[in-house]
């Protein structure tokens, strides 16, 4: 019965819409691009739409429904479920998605079999058999998610880097990305962020707990960035950019250094930024903050209303830790729109074995991805991309989730439900898409929508509710219905280019 009454709603949709299945457009231009979205933005027009859904208690992920009906949509109901799209009025554009390639998912990568091995690499940075992921971070020697701290220069006062190693990273780390960066394929970009100066450089004396940069060491440090530049160089390993600092609010446990937005603003002014410029490395590009969304406008104003230290700056990084606060994101960008936002790091936390199947986790990162995407976020970096069966390894036992779980043991892999919610971005909407306009009229719907480069759209949609959603698409006089179960997340492809998904 259930069967036929949805049946019935179908049909007495398109009987209502006057069903007029479409047709190829007469003497369209080749619009597949690969350089640029396409400019001729009268020549979009609805031809198909493939619906991608993950959902709870359901064993397809991305299970595919074909064969959408589209129809003549003229006038939109007021009050039946909506999302409205205007590809024509387009924001920021896509740098990319992936997640940070940390010694512990290093170490935990390598703990496991081969099997197991080439399984990640295939499950995160194949696009077509994985979810695609381009754009990663990594760390400037040592975070708590390191089996131990440890620095590249651990010689007192060596301000000249002479005793600068990266030896450390030779084991797990480095291997690890590389093996990324050959299966990602040349779309592949690497950015790094330091948890904390040598401790010889600091107040503190402490790579841990706080503690501050000394003024007598700010050029050894914009110095050092360069030498971990160089030294992964040598290992074929190049970086599309950097953080100066994460969290310089956070005095923690483990690796931390708190800088003032003041104290940020002159370092990358009068040190890391003409350092980078003199040895070449002018085109890396420089995020500031790399910390929570609350007071993220207070700390890009102080170094943004600076121009000679917003030159050097490409953008503000961002966290989740405290608060959503993603109206932030937006004034951020609304005051300084030649500045991109990024968000540079989040996962769930302690550590449960017990509670890695639980779908929530995939809900909190959809609802994340789909409000900073709205508010202007052009990248979406989660924290470690593998843990082990133990959250880890953390040095200083910080133990957290991350969306593959990996038993060093068994050499069993489990994806969490935010594998899934991350890739129903990252393996639909590719570097260089769009963000365009995309218009609900119900609260309940949460969404986001990006054209490509090659003039597909990517409508990405959650439904958070325990019970069966219904809604339709409306875009430029065309529509079509939507089916979404309880609890999931659709990517709806519109004009597909034949043989890419």
């Amino acid at each position: 019965m259930e069967k036929i009454i949805s049946n019935l709603i179908l049909i007495s949709f398109f009987l209502v819409l006057s069903i007029s299945c479409t047709s190829e457009a007469k003497n369209s231009k080749d619009n597949n691009s690969e350089s640029s979205v396409n400019s001729d933005l009268h020549k979009i027009e609805f031809k198909t739409a493939l619906q991608f859904t993950t959902a709870e208690n359901r064993n397809k992920p991305f299970e595919l429904s074909e064969n959408l009906l589209i129809a003549d949509f003229n006038q939109p109901e007021e009050h039946f479920p909506t999302i409205i799209l205007d590809a024509q009025k387009r924001f920021q554009t896509i740098e990319g998605f992936g997640g940070a390639l940390t010694d512990a998912s290093a170490e935990t990568f390598y703990k496991l079999p081969v099997k197991a091995q080439n399984e990640i690499l295939e499950a995160y940075f194949d696009k077509e058999k994985g979810i695609g992921y381009n754009l990663c971070r990594t760390t400037i020697h040592s975070c708590d998610f390191s089996s131990e701290s440890y620095a590249y220069a651990e010689v007192e006062d060596d301000k000249s880097l002479s005793h600068f190693s990266i030896q450390h990273d030779q084991k797990y780390r480095i291997p690890f990305i590389k093996a990324v960066i050959q299966k990602a394929g040349n779309e592949f970009r690497l950015f790094a962020s330091p948890w904390s100066p040598p401790a010889w450089m600091k107040t503190n004396n402490n790579m841990l707990e706080g503690g501050s940069l000394k003024p007598e060491y700010f050029q050894t440090w914009a110095d050092y960035f360069v030498k971990f530049f160089e030294a992964y160089q040598q290992n074929d390993i190049d970086f599309w950019g950097l953080t100066i600092q994460n969290e310089p609010m956070a005095s923690q446990r483990w690796e931390s250094c708190i800088y003032s937005a003041e104290e940020e603003r002159d370092f990358v002014k009068n040190f890391l930024g003409p350092t980078l410029e003199k040895k070449q490395m002018g085109d890396k590009k420089i995020i500031v903050w790399d910390h929570n969304r609350g007071i993220m406008y207070q700390r890009a104003k102080v170094i943004f209303d600076d121009p000679e230290a917003a030159k050097y700056v490409w953008g503000t990084g961002f966290h989740w830790y405290t608060g959503d606060h993603f109206e932030n994101v937006k004034l951020v960008n609304e005051a300084f729109p030649d500045k991109k936002t990024i968000f540079t790091e989040g996962c769930v936390f302690p550590f449960d074995k017990n509670k890695v199947n639980e779908w929530q986790w995939g809900e909190r990162y959809g609802k994340s991805i789909i409000m900073d995407l709205n508010n202007s976020a052009s990248a979406w970096v989660d924290w470690n991309v593998l843990l082990d069966q133990n959250g880890g390894p953390n040095h200083v036992a910080n133990y957290c989730f991350a969306p593959i779980i990996a038993d060093t043991k068994s050499g069993k892999l489990t994806y969490m439900s935010s594998y899934y919610y991350l890739g129903h971005f990252s393996k639909f909407i590719r570097p260089g898409a769009q963000r365009i306009i995309c218009s609900s009229n119900n609260d309940e719907l949460l969404a986001t929508a990006f054209i490509n480069k090659d003039n597909s759209i990517a409508l990405v949609v959650m439904n958070q509710a325990n019970r069966e959603f219904q809604f339709k698409i409306w875009l430029e006089g065309k529509g079509t219905l939507i089916k979404m179960p309880q609890h999931s997340i659709s990517t709806i492809v519109i004009n597909e280019v034949k043989g890419k998904k």
